[in-house]
């Protein structure tokens, strides 16, 4: 139900210039989600990568997906009896500690559980493999 508030139906008269259905778009963004492949790899019976990839970056851009959860914790909250914008929050330390002020401890453990990826190994690994594949 939230889906369809944030997408618009692909009516000829609010677009004539597009081709696929959004709702056929968004199946393709579902798609990638669920399975992690990449774009280039979508089935024929999804519109093509180019375009799924093309409007959900304007979907990212307009902030859809945040207004789509928004409406639905809404819609939840009122279905549930309470009021549709909560009347409190919890912060607990942790919360606290990250954020920029909290100083250098918070760079350091990002890049321990981000590391920097070893551009030597890499382009060692693509050589050797490429060598694999000129071999056969």
């Amino acid at each position: 139900m939230a889906v369809r508030l944030a997408l618009p139906d692909a009516d000829a008269q609010d677009a004539p210039q597009r081709e696929h259905d959004l709702r056929e778009v968004f199946n393709g963004l579902c798609w990638v989600v669920r399975t992690g492949a990449q774009w280039r790899m979508m089935p024929n019976d999804l519109p093509p990568w180019h375009t799924v990839y093309q409007q959900s970056r304007r979907w990212l851009k307009a902030k859809v997906f945040e207004a789509m959860v928004h409406g639905l914790r809404e819609l939840l909250r009122v279905a549930g009896g309470r009021n549709a914008q909560p009347s409190a929050v919890v912060l607990d330390g942790r919360t606290l500690q990250s954020t920029p002020e909290s100083g250098e401890s918070g760079r350091k453990w990002r890049r321990m559980l981000h590391p920097r990826p070893n551009w030597r190994v890499k382009r060692w690994k693509m050589r050797s493999w490429s060598r694999r594949c000129e071999s056969h």
